[in-house]
């Protein structure tokens, strides 16, 4: 594949690429396993809408180059399973963070990379021979301020001691560049300027040629004008018709003899002359040879650099490997990260964890402070059941249980008070409510498509995020296959689970399975209005509010008033039901399972009771109302 690969470029590209000089696969075993479904939900690179921002990415991205962009990038896709990697990444963030020298503070290292070019992709263009001279420009400039920038790189870790040794390429190339390259480069080579002046002799003879045209002119007009005694003649030049003497219709009976008319315009004739029409086929071939030395000049310095592709590249990475990890520290200063620690027990433990893109946005949007949640996983704890209402908090707190742990991984601080983390292998997740009908898949296939992947990869060492699974399909079903699921990943995956559910039955989970926890998202209620607290607390939410939250969407009081009459119906149904077997097992009904029990009671019927003769004429009569067609004294008769 990379073969095929290789071979397309040099195909398209027409000749080989040299700033290829090696392939690095890799492997699965390397990486923390992010499945596209975890990239998708938790947001990393691009929203769920497919914006490129709010996400972590744009978050931690004030990288001062493309290089930097491009590894953060990297680093954030595909975070190192080796724990090592990060934690040299977290030891160089620490140094940056606190230089023994005043003089390499943070803020004056990222000072110095400001005036940084894409020296990466300006070597790849090189190679490929398409660079323009702007870009030669801007590789010369950025090679001239490495001496600046090396003092200010601190050491004392090994990536930045790495990094400070890659900053001294041979002086040569810079030097080159320097004595080659224009200050300020015209954009193009075909439109000239771009060799420094006094670095080819024949250029600058040429240029000198081009540059006393102006003189020339000027001298010619004023000889001219007292020659024929046309105060208003001139003489000048443009890229159609070169060189002329232009005269004014009134004028052009005083036109000397040995004038030859060039053009005619509407006020105006155009002449030229013996000794213009010499000076312009000088002037302009030296034009045209300065511009041909030009180009040839420039393809030579092209030559020269092939030379040093190699060297080039390992600048670039190590710029961008710099900038990277200058944009984690001051996203760790700037926004309150803190060191994670690294252990080699299994256990996933945040102190005051925080969603870092929703505490950002609150802080840019309203000023509002985030409330931090605690997260405590370990070989005896290993399934927390996740309930509350909808709005409360149970997805922000899953995601940035699953973003901190991808931070730390990849190497960077990480928005909680502590953060301690055994071996992780993979973060799967299975959030949110989509289909795919091009390949026929609707959205519960979906949604059991990617538990069933979850299911089947999931290992001890995984984090898996389960949010409201069983939602697509009849409550019987749902609730069954996501009892079924959550048993399955607590006794036979033993994965770290995050399991949101407003299946209430699933709370009764912990009973028969000891290593599941009951959590749940606060709310204060304030007659029919509620607040959310976003605070996880210790055992099972008693209620959904789902109605208050249809009321905060802005449903019309008539529905909701409706609903909540509904609602009080059904609970009231539930408690008798849940009376009637209570009773029998008081009667010596022997023990219903409590799974079963849970199951069952889901669905109660709206009424077990057979109407008497008076009710059903009574319905009947119901029945035939139609409230929308009632005048309002109508209405109040038929209350009557």
């Amino acid at each position: 594949a990379a073969a095929a690969l290789l071979s397309y470029a040099e195909h398209t590209q027409g000749r080989a690429l040299a700033h290829v000089s090696s392939l690095t696969v890799p492997r699965s075993s390397d990486l923390l396993e992010l499945p596209p479904a975890t990239l998708r939900n938790l947001e990393l690179t691009q929203t769920l809408r497919g914006e490129d921002s709010p996400t972590l990415l744009s978050l931690l991205d004030t990288c001062r180059t493309g290089m930097g962009s491009r590894i953060l990038r990297q680093w954030l896709t595909n975070p190192p399973r080796d724990r090592r990697i990060a934690h040299e990444r977290h030891a160089a963030i620490d140094v940056l963070l606190n230089p023994t020298d005043l003089s390499q503070s943070l803020d004056l290292l990222r000072e110095a990379m400001r005036q940084l070019s894409d020296a990466e992709r300006i070597t790849a263009r090189i190679a490929l021979r398409q660079v323009r001279p702007r870009e030669l420009a801007g590789l010369r400039d950025t090679l001239l301020a490495l001496p600046l920038l090396r003092e200010r790189v601190p050491t004392g870790s090994a990536l930045l001691d790495e990094v400070h040794a890659s900053l001294q390429p041979d002086p040569a190339i810079a030097e080159r560049l320097r004595r080659t390259v224009a200050e300020a480069p015209a954009v193009m080579v075909r439109d000239g300027g771009v060799i420094a002046s006094g670095f080819d002799a024949d250029l600058d003879e040429l240029r000198a040629i081009s540059s006393n045209c102006d003189a020339f002119l000027l001298d010619l007009e004023v000889r001219e004008r007292e020659r024929t005694g046309i105060a208003n003649l001139r003489v000048q030049f443009n890229k159609v018709h070169g060189f002329y003497i232009e005269v004014t219709q009134s004028q052009a009976d005083k036109v000397p003899l040995d004038y030859q008319r060039r053009q005619t315009l509407k006020n105006a004739e155009r002449f030229i002359t013996p000794e213009l029409k010499a000076f312009e086929d000088k002037a302009l071939s030296a034009q045209d040879r300065a511009l041909a030395r030009e180009k040839w000049l420039f393809e030579q310095l092209i030559d020269d650099l092939q030379s040093h592709i190699a060297t080039l590249g390992s600048l670039a990475r190590a710029l961008g490997s710099l900038d990277a990890l200058a944009a984690l520290a001051e996203r760790a200063t700037t926004l309150g990260w803190t060191q994670p620690e690294f252990v080699s027990m299994p256990c996933l433990e945040i102190d005051k964890g925080r969603h870092p893109v929703v505490e950002a946005r609150l802080m840019e949007t309203s000023g509002a402070a985030f409330i931090p949640n605690d997260c405590r996983f370990d070989a005896n704890r290993r399934m927390l059941i996740v309930t509350g209402p909808n709005m409360g908090g149970k997805s922000t707190f899953m995601r940035q249980v699953a973003l901190i742990t991808i931070l730390a991984y990849m190497g960077s601080y990480v928005p909680a008070a502590a953060c301690r983390l055994g071996p992780i292998d993979a973060i799967h997740t299975r959030i949110g409510a989509a289909d795919d009908l091009a390949n026929a898949q609707s959205t519960f296939m979906m949604e059991m498509t990617e538990a069933a992947a979850i299911i089947h990869g999931a290992t001890e060492q995984s984090l898996v995020l389960m949010d409201e699974i069983g939602r697509g399909t009849s409550t019987f079903d749902g609730l069954a296959l996501a009892g079924a699921i959550a048993s399955h990943l607590h006794d036979r995956n033993k994965a770290f689970t995050l399991f949101a559910t407003h299946y209430f039955e699933l709370t009764a989970l912990p009973e028969k399975h000891p290593r599941a926890s009951n959590v749940h998202v606060g709310v204060a209620e304030a007659g029919d209005d509620i607040v959310f607290l976003h605070e996880l607390q210790a055992g099972p939410a008693s209620r959904s509010y789902g109605v208050q939250v249809a009321r905060l969407a802005g449903m019309p009081p008539s529905l909701i008033r409706q609903a909540r009459a509904a609602l009080d119906a059904l609970e009231t149904q539930q408690r008798q039901h849940d009376d009637q077997i209570d009773l029998f097992a008081d009667l010596g009904g022997g023990t219903i399972p409590s799974h079963v029990l849970l199951v069952e009671s889901t669905a109660v019927p709206m009424s077990t009771h057979a109407p008497t003769q008076a009710e059903s004429a009574t319905l009947a009569l119901l029945a035939r109302i139609d409230p929308d067609a009632l005048t309002p004294r109508e209405a109040l008769d038929a209350l009557y």
